[in-house]
């Protein structure tokens, strides 16, 4: 079965009792029991709801892993995961990483013993060269936000692997329809799925696949003992959005595909970072591992002064943090979605203030270039 066969059926009559075609909302906190000993499989919904059991089946199927988990939001799914360590273990993880995934690290898990490297985790050679004893697990993000940094999954797994480390790719900006890392062999997939699974702007959740079942269980402990769960409402407006996903992404893929080459051509644009230009560093190794590119763009522009020029005169684009929606938004890294990441560590990977994230939307591309066009003028 096609992938986007599979995506339209997500959630397709799961109430065999009423044949129900979208899967109901089961909106209660607890669940009756039948007698002593005896239960449903639903006791309460911190630890299991019908509802969130069906996205999780889903999104487990979609990923091709063996147990999948829905959260409260992004950071809820990766600080679940990064729950699996333990005081004194050491993680390597991608240097230009989500700046809340920095905070997380860097401001509350370093409190508790656990600490982090950040690398260029595009070179397999500096990622196995920070590798400690300690080092238990992997976290990667490819492509990168917001520099699109393409990192290797199967050498990524290779090197892992060989030192018996978790290898952690955050899925986000591709989602299952364009890449799926669990194939490739790493162990966990997480995903925001406010951003392309949800796809409209409308829902905060997040999401995260084991590969094993033995990994599953221990996820389960975790999300059912810290209960950041998504609530049964909202794990009914993901599987709707999951639906359209195939319809979007190829949207937002052509799209982007278009505005990436307008961008390279502008006079004052110096770099666009977009996995699907020809001369996109890294493209090779993502054209392997992927079958797109999605839709997020970041662009250095040729004056600081430009920034605040083009954030306050886009009107089709929507200036706002977040990115995956339908609608097109644009944001500026180095004071918003990055700003947790210090400022000398933030110019050194090329986050600077020159540097705006645009996340392309299923309009027509002729309108939003025409949009940045006035922007840039």
């Amino acid at each position: 079965m096609q992938l986007c066969t599979k995506l339209a059926h997500v959630g397709l009559c799961t109430d065999e009792k009423t044949g129900a075609i979208s899967t109901p909302i089961y909106q209660t906190a607890t669940f009756r029991h039948a007698g002593l000993g005896e239960s449903t499989g639903f006791d309460y919904t911190r630890s299991k709801n019908p509802t969130r059991q069906v996205l999780e089946e889903a999104i487990a199927s979609l990923e091709g892993g063996a147990a999948g988990f829905a959260f409260s939001s992004g950071m809820a799914a990766i600080t679940s995961v990064l729950m699996l360590y333990n005081s004194g273990d050491h993680l390597v993880v991608v240097a230009d990483c989500y700046g809340g995934t920095y905070r997380l690290l860097d401001k509350v898990f370093s409190r508790f013993g656990l600490t982090a490297s950040f690398v260029d985790t595009s070179s397999l050679a500096a990622l196995a060269a920070a590798i400690e004893p300690a080092t238990k697990a992997v976290l990667v993000e490819t492509p990168t936000n917001p520099l699109m940094k393409i990192a290797d999954i199967a050498g990524i797994v290779n090197i892992g692997h060989q030192h018996e480390l978790h290898v952690i790719v955050d899925n986000t900006f591709l989602t299952p329809y364009f890449q799926r890392p669990l194939e490739q062999g790493a162990d966990i997939v997480v995903h925001s799925g406010s951003k392309y699974l949800a796809g409209h702007n409308d829902l905060v959740c997040g999401l995260a696949v084991a590969r094993t079942a033995e990994l599953g269980e221990k996820l389960a402990f975790i999300q059912n003992a810290a209960g950041m769960i998504l609530s049964p409402a909202d794990c009914w407006l993901l599987l709707r959005g999951i639906k359209t996903l195939a319809l979007r992404m190829d949207k937002h893929n052509s799209n982007a595909l278009t505005i990436a080459a307008w961008l390279k051509s502008h006079p004052r644009v110096k770099e666009v970072h977009f996995p699907g230009l020809a001369d996109h560093p890294g493209k090779a190794v993502h054209d392997r591992q992927a079958t797109g590119y999605g839709g997020m763009i970041s662009f250095v522009v040729d004056d600081a002064a430009l920034v605040p020029q083009v954030l306050s005169r886009v009107k089709l684009i929507q200036y706002a943090e977040s990115l995956g929606g339908v609608e097109s938004l644009i944001t500026f890294p180095a004071v918003q979605t990055h700003a947790d990441i210090p400022a000398e560590i933030r110019e050194e990977l090329g986050i600077n203030d020159r540097l705006l994230r645009l996340s392309v939307g299923i309009e027509a591309a002729e309108d939003l270039i025409e949009d940045l066009q006035q922007a840039l003028e």
